[in-house]
């Protein structure tokens, strides 16, 4: 167990590395994102949600390509991305997390 430990401490992507502590303070985007699905779709930034969608795919690829592959990395954006996509779907119509159908605002006679 203690050589298991040692070996991940040590390895090229173990927490005396970047390849590490950068995925981890990434996790910071995907709870925010957690922490936004609490708050009303309008307050949802479009322009600021889409770049964070944009922004997650390009890092996932880049997560897969680098040598050696950061597993940690791809994990984050991809949850990121898919938070970011529920968000944008709460702002532009769809269901909330509860289930319920976004009520449309009747249109003022």
């Amino acid at each position: 167990m203690a050589s298991a430990i040692r070996a991940f401490i040590n390895s090229p992507t173990g927490p005396k590395t970047t390849h590490f502590w950068g995925p981890i303070a990434n996790w910071g985007f995907v709870v925010a994102g957690l922490i936004d699905m609490k708050k009303p779709a309008e307050m949802v930034s479009a322009p600021m949600t889409s770049a964070l969608c944009i922004y997650s795919i390009l890092f996932m690829r880049f997560a897969w390509m680098v040598q050696p592959r950061n597993y940690i990395l791809l994990a984050c954006h991809a949850a990121n991305h898919v938070l970011q996509v529920y968000q944008l779907q709460r702002k532009f119509g769809g269901w909330d997390i509860y289930g319920v159908p976004k009520k449309v605002p009747a249109i003022a006679k």
